[in-house]
């Protein structure tokens, strides 16, 4: 019973010793983490919502075409180069 008694002690000095090692740290959680990534709750977890997301930019009929252009014209170029050689 004598041992039992030792460990129990040495366990409250543990939970003593963790509490102040997270004041003296500036947490006060005792949890331990349970995997990686971001913690839950954190501050920057409301940034990746998706209401708060940047927009996906939308391309005008006018900018698709002149970039089909822009690129039948690069194919064709390629196109005359590979023929010559």
């Amino acid at each position: 019973m004598e041992v039992s008694r030792i460990i129990a002690e040495i366990d409250a000095q543990i939970v003593k010793l963790q509490q102040a090692r997270a004041l003296l740290g500036g947490t006060t959680a005792t949890a331990k983490r349970t995997g990686p990534g971001r913690p839950k709750g954190s501050k920057n977890a409301a940034a990746a919502t998706p209401a708060t997301a940047p927009r996906k930019r939308k391309l005008s009929p006018e900018g698709r075409k002149r970039i089909a252009d822009a690129m039948k014209k690069r194919w064709a170029e390629r196109r005359k180069q590979s023929s010559k050689g």
